[in-house]
């Protein structure tokens, strides 16, 4: 599942990670792009120090066979961790699906955390360049989901999530205990107090955040890409 910040995907983690047949990681190439951009995201060295930094070892690992008794791998992708360098030949070897959200909302809650952001920390041209390699090599088109709309259907999107990935729907992924799991990052303690406290998908608010107006070029270019991935979304 490749996804931006901000677009519930630790939701989606808890949700997949519900399953008994399902096994799940967090951010698997984070370390690798932390390493490599010298960002100063929070927890940067104790996430260095904790996670794999070559993206080889990582996608090593992303492709191997199952364990005994499960038969599905969620994982919970920043397309922006995708860096130019990073191999794309094992993407072949995936089912990709892209979770998006109105970039107003996605900018409006970035911002807090990231006060200038870049087209590139939205992830929106990496999602487009897999989404675009996976169609052309497929001849289909992906599955996307947009945040809001699983957020106003979660049971009708995920089942119609579920169908296009060719794996059963369970109502386990609906509703979750509370509290950090193991296949967390360590990075947790940062970003997922609000997904810690959840127990399911939580109604969309109805208020619409509004966005400081340096960001306004931004979110222009943000719209183009959201628009391209928005027109082929699942709908229940």
């Amino acid at each position: 599942m490749w996804s931006g910040p901000r677009t519930i995907s630790t939701a989606f983690l808890r949700a997949w990670g519900s399953r008994g047949d399902t096994i799940v990681c967090d951010e698997p190439l984070y370390a690798h792009y932390l390493l490599k951009t010298g960002a100063d995201h929070p927890g940067r060295e104790e996430i260095l120090a904790a996670h794999e930094t070559d993206w080889r070892k990582v996608v090593s690992r992303l492709t191997a066979e199952l364990p005994p008794g499960k038969s599905v791998f969620y994982q919970k992708h920043m397309a922006h961790h995708l860096l130019p360098e990073i191999g794309r030949d094992w993407l072949a070897s995936l089912t990709h699906a892209f979770l998006i959200r109105d970039p107003g909302e996605m900018l409006a809650s970035l911002v807090r955390v990231t006060p200038n952001p870049r087209l590139e920390d939205t992830g929106l041209p990496q999602q487009w360049e897999i989404f675009e390699r996976e169609r052309a090599q497929t001849g289909a088109i992906p599955p996307v989901v947009d945040a809001r709309d699983v957020l106003e259907d979660p049971p009708g999107l995920l089942r119609r999530l579920c169908e296009a990935l060719g794996v059963p729907f369970r109502e386990a992924m609906l509703r979750w205990e509370p509290g950090p799991r193991d296949t967390d990052g360590v990075w947790a303690r940062h970003w997922y107090a609000a997904v810690e406290a959840s127990t399911g998908f939580e109604p969309p608010r109805a208020e619409r955040a509004q966005l400081p107006d340096r960001l306004a070029g931004l979110h222009a270019e943000c719209l183009d890409y959201y628009r391209k991935l928005h027109i082929h979304r699942l709908t229940a």
